[in-house]
């Protein structure tokens, strides 16, 4: 990470959604570990849920705190495989499209690349995504704790920092919902 000593550190309001059929709040690690990720950095963990892998459910869950303005950015954690269960692309999507807001497939692809180099060709199977909706930023993170590590520390720890030069996602915020 390339931090500008000269800018503030500006924290943001970070809201976590663990997207599961099994897990509850004791054992829900990958969501536990972000939670500590983001409050170690400096921003504030605005809410924590978990639901299942439901479009319906994620999708309501997510816009009522985008309507509510209740966070800065939402990340969530599971339900981006492969299998029947997995929807958490498609309620992103379906999000995205609600909101006339816009994909980020950077994210996805650098995820993927950052996962190959823990996990090998693994990573194919993996479909991290994110979309600017309502103008908040919502990131979707496989479930594993391995996933979360490497898509906060190699990725959204830097971009979700005001001082991470030449750009990142903070500077932008003011301008998201502009027309």
């Amino acid at each position: 990470m390339a931090v500008d000593p000269a800018r503030t550190f500006t924290p943001i309001r970070i809201a976590l959604l663990t997207v599961s059929d099994t897990r509850d709040l004791a054992s829900d690690t990958s969501g536990a570990l972000l939670a500590e990720r983001v409050t170690a950095a400096g921003h504030t963990l605005a809410a924590r849920v978990i639901v299942k892998d439901d479009t319906g459910l994620i999708v309501d869950q997510l816009r009522q705190w985008i309507d509510h303005g209740l966070a800065d950015a939402i990340i969530t954690t599971g339900g981006t495989g492969l299998t029947g269960r997995d929807v958490t692309p498609e309620a992103l999507d379906q999000l995205r499209i609600e909101t006339s807001g816009k994909d980020i497939p950077g994210f996805g692809e650098l995820f993927r690349w950052v996962s190959y180099q823990s996990i090998g060709t693994s990573t194919v199977q993996s479909r991290a995504c994110a979309v600017l909706a309502g103008g908040v930023y919502v990131f979707a993170l496989p479930g594993s704790n391995g996933a979360v590590k490497d898509g906060w520390d190699k990725i959204l720890a830097e971009q979700l920092d005001s001082r991470n030069r030449p750009c990142n996602f903070v500077e932008l915020m003011p301008r998201l919902r502009e027309t």
